[in-house]
């Protein structure tokens, strides 16, 4: 399969994660009420949605190492399509709850077995290329996504959007059936044994060369999620923007993260993959700075909130395919369980972070202007420590 199709696919299944959060956004605050929950009930099915992403991601990896990347997301995808439709008919907070933890179970496909399928054929710069491509084909949906949320809330109710999302799901069923070919030869699939599955994850994670740069892709993206998790109720809530104004607004933080894998995939073939991180860093950290004092000047300006936002997506495309091309490169072997494991710490990073957002901070502004800038520091340590082995290995 060629490096482009593979991006194509990939970065479709990929997108679908996102498409199930930015979709809904604009529709998040109307939600509480017309449910009669709280805040915390809205922000609580996505902090379900991730914590299902990341569990089964260790289920799916493995499971792919075994019968195959096509087969299992065929089967993965098809869970996401009744959590869909599950939550279509939701009347009431805990049956959407429940869509909303079939949903994320079945998403988790997307990232564990595109990172695995472009192990499976590509290696070193071509596969952070690849990896690139991904980012740049994940962001059609969020582009789309809160504009197409708000117009589905002017000619319906919520449940439209959930609709949308299951057509999605089969679009990826069907691409997968017919478009893409099997990455993993039978030759090269592992038993399905459960001591060798905790063995595998064991080795991954006593190991420096996957954990740093794992652990820098939780901090990146649990800031990513948290800020999905925390911006309607900063933005509608206390700025008072309406859901059109809202998608307007995200268009920054789109625009930002497509300029920035359109620099990244530039800059992918002239620089190695450290070079990028350490560009990453750079502007996750203005980021953090941003978050940590523009919002608390300009409590009502948009672009202090939005501006901060921007830059931590130029940062994402920066690190995202640099640190994960990084966390797998000595695991080929065993793509399928680093691809989950991967995939379990960037939405584990957004699992925690979405949690901590909801339960120790008042309101959603102050949970911004402390979370985020925690975890820019932290990715910036965590890359810094990845950088200073890989000098220290090459010196040797």
């Amino acid at each position: 399969m060629s490096g482009r199709r593979t991006a194509i696919i990939g970065g479709l299944m990929v997108a679908t994660g996102p498409l199930s959060l930015t979709l809904y956004a604009p529709a998040l605050p109307g939600m509480v009420i017309d449910l009669g929950t709280t805040d915390a009930g809205g922000k609580l099915t996505l902090t379900v949605y991730f914590a299902a992403f990341a569990l089964a991601q260790l289920i799916c990896g493995p499971l792919s190492d075994r019968y195959g990347r096509r087969m299992v997301g065929i089967a993965f995808f098809a869970i996401y399509v009744l959590g869909a439709l599950v939550c279509t008919s939701a009347q009431n907070l805990e049956m959407l709850l429940i869509g909303r933890i079939l949903q994320g179970f079945g998403v988790s496909a997307g990232v564990a077995l595109s990172r695995a399928m472009v192990r499976d054929l590509f290696v070193g710069r071509e596969a952070i290329g690849i990896l690139t491509l991904i980012n740049l084909v994940l962001t059609v949906a969020p582009a789309i996504a809160p504009t197409l949320g708000t117009a589905l809330l002017a000619i319906g109710s919520w449940h439209l959007m959930f609709v949308v999302m299951g057509g999605f799901g089969l679009a990826i069923i069907a691409l997968l059936g017919f478009s893409a070919r099997e990455t993993l030869p039978a030759d090269r699939r592992v038993p399905l044994n459960p001591r060798t599955i905790l063995g595998n994850y064991r080795r991954l994670l006593r190991a420096p060369a996957f954990l740093l740069p794992a652990g820098t892709l939780a901090a990146a993206f649990g800031g990513f999620y948290a800020s999905a998790a925390l911006l309607p109720f900063v933005l509608i809530d206390q700025i008072g923007l309406t859901p059109f104004q809202f998608a307007m607004a995200m268009l920054i933080q789109t625009g930002s993260f497509i300029t920035g894998n359109l620099i990244a995939a530039r800059l992918a073939k002239r620089v190695d993959g450290w070079q990028l991180v350490a560009i990453g860093l750079v502007l996750i950290g203005l980021s953090g700075l941003g978050y940590a004092i523009a919002p608390r000047i300009w409590p009502n300006e948009v672009l202090a909130v939005m501006i901060p936002v921007g830059f931590w997506m130029l940062s994402l495309a920066c690190i995202s395919p640099s640190a994960t091309a990084a966390a797998m490169s000595g695991f080929g072997e065993i793509a399928g369980s680093a691809g989950a494991l991967t995939g379990f710490f960037q939405m584990g990073g957004g699992f925690l972070a979405s949690l901590a957002g909801t339960l120790l901070f008042p309101e959603a502004r102050s949970a911004l202007v402390i979370l985020m800038p925690a975890l820019a520091l932290l990715a910036i340590a965590l890359a810094s420590a990845d950088l200073r082995r890989t000098r220290s290995a090459v010196q040797r």
